[in-house]
């Protein structure tokens, strides 16, 4: 009976704490891993991934069997296995490996997801790029396809062996950590110390295999000893636990503010917990002493994720995204990008990030268009990535205009013609909503404009335009009339009629964000814009300088008894002229005594154009 107590005990503990799977790729020599328990999701059959002839991968204190190993070096086959036990939907991930690699080009190679034949949503990819330092490597981390490091990365050796950890906080915009070591296996995740690199955002709630991942023959690994536990490397589960975090700004303005961070612990006072923090001050109540209760993390600075460090009877790490405190924009609102060239759009307090990818960036130099004083820089895109968010005055009645410069520098990417891409739009106040849409799309050597407000284009413009020409774009809606018009090259300070207009489905309830946005890698061009602009009244005369006449005044305003009084210093003959919120002419007339009849205008809003003596100005009117 000793001998089998025995035995038994060796069986218990060979599985530790929370363990969902483990593969040592000790399979005979060559085979392929779709013949062992995985699954090809991507590519099946080609270049299938198999294991090496006694290639094993050997790390003090980590490795299990230095058998065999996986092979990830072509393009093709992708693979998955499954967990042992089911999707796991909430908690907390640790998965790690040892990973060997001999030539790398920038791409992602494993990964957590659904599983089976699943290809999405993924969660917690891991990144290899060559370093700026020859012969050196870079690991990241990035819960979408585009690549996230260290702003500063670590170097790595080719043809050495790490031990790669990862945490993944299961949730739909889990927050993942990498770990990076070259020796030794941490007792516990304080220990490791902080990650090479930490991100959120994106993900998956639910998490049911591991993913290997072929992208490119220039990659040559081996992949050895994937252990994946709901605890840190299978340690007893900690007494103590934190509950979902609250982090709300302490202030929202145009600079950077701080945030607060609120934690809930409960299993507290049942040993030492020591607590630190990267950022921000320590308050609220002790888990040492008390069993349930807050912790409390103030002062914290915008744009600063916060990581909370547990150590003593336990030790693990709670990482917290900061919130955006970016304010709303009051209207009219004006644009000129005068941000540090080459940093994200995103990162200035007007602006936030939508999705994920790379961020629009700040270009050198602005864009001229006759009749606008451009200042600052200008921004540029490409392709695909992350949007940009400006967000303004809520409206819903009367109209919204944007309008901004815009030059298209590089069709060079874009592969199929007449293939329809949207980069510019309104949304609602939240964001949610984004169907008042600019498209483009290329034309043989060219390219044109469109207007939608679905998934595909309304209509075009059929003017073609020349790479690297500049036009200037307007955007207006119309509550009242539930039109969206398109305007392209309007005359500043003067009138123009729609180039394109469409009638939504659906009127808009309100409008209240604007949007710069990449598509996808092929469709979307090289784009350079300037000058955003954002008004309730037409953006084209908002260029007119409206200050060069000496001692203008224009009374009343608002305009009830359809008389208005025109003053200047030298009161000479005048030339006035009317347009409505759409750009058309309503009035064109000359006045000698300062006064101008309005009477046949309606009720609304409108701009006025003064021309005396080769000088003119533009003012807003409103006729009640």
């Amino acid at each position: 009976m000793k001998k089998i107590y025995s035995l038994l005990l060796l069986v218990v503990t060979t599985f530790s704490f929370g363990q969902v799977f483990t593969d040592d790729f000790n399979y005979p020599d060559s085979a392929l891993l779709t013949a062992n328990g995985w699954t090809a999701h991507s590519a099946a059959g080609t270049n299938a991934i198999d294991v090496g002839a006694s290639n094993g991968l050997n790390y003090a204190g980590y490795t299990t069997t230095a058998g065999n190993a996986a092979l990830v070096d072509n393009t093709g086959e992708d693979v998955n296995k499954l967990f042992t036990g089911g999707p796991i939907t909430s908690g907390t991930l640790y998965f790690s490996f040892l990973v060997n690699v001999s030539a790398a080009v920038e791409g992602y190679f494993t990964h957590l997801g659904p599983g089976g034949a699943v290809t999405s949503p993924y969660a917690a990819r891991v990144f290899v790029k060559p370093s700026a330092n020859a012969g050196k490597i870079n690991f990241g981390l990035s819960n979408s396809g585009t690549a996230a490091y260290a702003a500063t990365p670590t170097d790595f050796d080719l043809n050495t062996t790490y031990l790669i950890i990862v945490k993944y906080d299961v949730s739909a915009s889990g927050a993942a950590s990498i770990w990076i070591k070259s020796s030794g296996v941490p007792a516990t995740e304080a220990a490791a110390g902080a990650p090479e690199y930490s991100t959120t955002g994106g993900g998956t709630a639910s998490v049911n295999a591991y993913y290997l991942r072929q992208y490119n023959a220039g990659l040559i690994m081996t992949l050895d000893e994937v252990k994946i536990y709901t605890t840190w490397f299978g340690a007893a589960p900690c007494s103590l636990s934190l509950g979902t975090e609250s982090a709300t700004c302490d202030n929202i303005t145009l600079n950077v503010d701080t945030y607060t961070v609120n934690i809930p612990f409960t299993g507290g006072a049942s040993g030492t917990y020591n607590l630190s923090v990267n950022a921000g001050t320590l308050g609220g109540a002790s888990p040492t002493t008390n069993a349930t209760g807050d912790i409390i993390i103030s002062g914290v600075p915008e744009g600063t994720s916060v990581t909370l460090t547990v150590s003593g009877t336990c030790g693990f790490t709670k990482t917290v995204a900061s919130p955006e405190c970016k304010p709303i924009n009051t209207l009219p609102y004006q644009e000129s990008f005068p941000y540090t060239v080459g940093a994200s759009l995103n990162a200035e307090q007007k602006w936030s990030l939508v999705n994920t990818g790379d961020n629009i960036t700040i270009a050198s130099g602005s864009l001229a268009y006759p009749g606008i004083t451009a200042s600052g820089n200008s921004i540029t895109f490409v392709g695909t990535g992350g949007e940009s968010r400006t967000l303004f005055t809520s409206t819903n009645t009367g109209y919204v205009y944007s309008s901004f410069i815009v030059n298209i520098s590089d069709l060079a990417n874009v592969t199929t013609d007449l293939a329809n891409t949207y980069f510019a739009l309104f949304t609602d106040a939240t964001g949610s909503t984004t169907n008042a849409r600019v498209w483009i799309r290329k034309n043989g050597t060219q390219y044109q404009y469109g207007l939608g407000t679905g998934s595909s284009p309304t209509d075009w413009d059929s003017t073609l335009y020349d790479v690297n020409s500049v036009q200037y774009v307007v955007l207006s809606y119309d509550f009242t009339g539930n039109t969206l018009s398109l305007f392209i090259n309007p005359t500043i300070g003067g009138s123009a009629a729609p180039t394109l207009a469409v009638t939504p489905t659906s009127p808009y309830s309100n409008l209240g964000g604007f949007m710069f946005r990449q598509d996808l890698s092929n469709t979307t061009p090289t784009v350079i814009v300037d000058e955003l602009r954002i008004d309730v009244t037409p953006n084209f005369t908002l260029g007119v300088k409206n200050n060069n006449i000496t001692g203008l005044r224009v009374y009343p305003n608002p305009v009830s008894n359809g008389t208005l009084f025109i003053e200047t210093a030298a009161n000479a003959e005048k030339t006035v002229t009317v347009f409505d919120v759409l750009g058309k002419q309503v009035l064109n007339t000359t006045t000698s005594d300062n006064t101008v009849n309005v009477s046949a205008l309606h009720t609304g809003v409108y701009i006025v154009n003064i021309t005396e003596e080769g000088k003119t100005a533009s003012r807003k009117l409103v006729i009640r």
